[in-house]
């Protein structure tokens, strides 16, 4: 079988998984997040892969990295997308390196959510918004701006440090029923609890859901921004594919989540960052007894568009294993007339891509990344060195393969000048393709 290509298998048993990774820091799933019920079926198979941001620091440790199975199921029940191998989330978020303050497109995106939830919900000096993976506090900053109180919760020790350095109080634990309970004493209830591209990484999203309900002043709501099952389904977007994303949701599959927590959705707000994502607020389900008449009606459009169908989901295995080849074929002709090749960004999405396409020091010399923090460092997997933006104008290679390709145009902005000198962009998704 090759990868990418549908196997219709069931789920792997544990002892199988184990025989190929740590079980002190692995384990598989054996039943569906959403609805406990429905056979988990294998439709993708990405190869094993490094953890997506375990960047390395040495050479010296290139032989001995751990790789886990990178595959992704739907449950045959409800349909929810999944990952079956589960990562010690002590392992994947206590030292994190992804910063949401080095970008501008998230800064903006930032500042367009907090006012739309501030307006939204009319609040004031006296309400206060607790952000679950509260990063370096970038969101929360934008709310402190509009003079609402504010609290992050972040695992992440280093992100927590940052976020306190520019006067955000932020907990450096990881959020669920029990964190739930110990804010609701230490500082009580929330007009809004907010959850960015969080909810995907949690293991027990119920409990999740379940503690951010208990937070919930009367009106309040819960509001999580996810990446969409859509446009990953119609962009192939199978970078997406990581193993800290647990799960790759639906408005079907968030709406039975929801309810299971007690929830209702009120609203759903179509948003383009991370290449199609989706913001949904929830209200207790005491306040709100059924979902807004715009979610069934989505539920009714996902299902028209074969998200309940196993036949889709072979299908985008089939563009997956396409994708690859065709990539490779790019790039290998762009090498063959004697062109160079570098990387921008250094995203987990972008090592999901490079581990599974088999592009290594072989193919590219570098990547260049705005992060101070994965500077100097190498890529998992692929080992590439990391080299700060201004390598671009240095070194002049003929092509770009933009990584992150989600922040394209950013990109492509801010290096007018690599552009002007003739440099060209490559980008990945949604099909490889030359860009002047």
């Amino acid at each position: 079988m090759s990868r990418g290509e549908p196997t219709g298998a069931s789920l792997r048993t544990a002892e199988d998984a184990r025989s190929r990774s740590d079980p002190s820091v692995h384990h598989v799933r054996t039943s569906c997040r959403a609805c406990d019920g429905g056979d988990l079926q294998r439709f993708l198979a990405l190869g094993s892969q490094p953890l997506a941001n375990s960047f390395l620091r040495d050479p010296s440790e290139f032989a001995g990295e751990p790789r886990f199975p990178l595959d992704v199921y739907h449950c045959g029940d409800c349909y929810l997308v999944q990952l079956a191998d589960v990562i010690d989330p002590e392992v994947l978020f206590r030292s994190y390196l992804y910063v949401t303050g080095t970008s501008d497109t998230i800064a903006a995106h930032n500042q367009g959510y907090a006012e739309s939830v501030v307006k939204g919900q009319g609040l004031g000096a006296d309400d206060r918004v607790v952000e679950v993976a509260s990063n370096d506090g970038s969101l929360l900053l934008a709310f402190r701006e509009r003079g609402v109180r504010t609290l992050g919760v972040e695992p992440a020790r280093n992100l927590a440090e940052r976020a306190r350095e520019r006067g955000l109080e932020t907990l450096d634990v990881f959020f669920d029923e029990s964190a739930a309970d110990a804010i609701l004493v230490s500082h009580g209830r929330a007009a809004a609890v907010i959850g960015n591209n969080v909810l995907a990484h949690v293991d027990e999203p119920r409990g999740f859901l379940c503690g951010a309900r208990a937070l919930l002043a009367p009106g309040g709501r819960v509001i999580v921004e996810v990446p969409y099952l859509g446009p990953l389904l119609a962009r192939c977007e199978y970078d997406t594919v990581y193993h800290e994303h647990i799960c790759y949701f639906s408005v079907a599959s968030l709406a039975r989540l929801f309810e299971a927590s007690g929830l209702s959705i009120v609203r759903v707000d179509d948003v383009p960052i991370h290449g199609g994502s989706i913001r949904v607020q929830g209200a207790s389900r005491d306040e709100a007894p059924d979902h807004a008449p715009e979610v069934h009606e989505r539920i009714a459009q996902e299902e028209g568009q074969g998200f309940r169908s196993a036949e889709r989901y072979r299908r985008f295995a089939e563009e997956v294993a396409e994708h690859r080849t065709a990539l490779r074929a790019l790039l290998e002709r762009l090498r063959g007339d004697g062109r160079r090749v570098v990387g921008y960004g250094a995203p987990a999405k972008g090592n999901t891509l490079l581990n599974y396409c088999g592009i290594d020091a072989d193919w590219m010399p570098y990547v260049v990344d705005k992060n101070p923090l994965k500077v100097g460092l190498y890529t998992p997997g692929s080992h590439l060195p990391v080299r700060p933006v201004e390598a671009l104008l240095e070194d002049q290679p003929e092509h770009v393969l933009i990584l992150a390709w989600n922040f394209a145009s950013e990109v492509m902005a801010q290096q007018a000048e690599y552009r002007a000198r003739g440099g060209r962009f490559v980008l990945p998704i949604p099909r490889p393709e030359v860009v002047s």
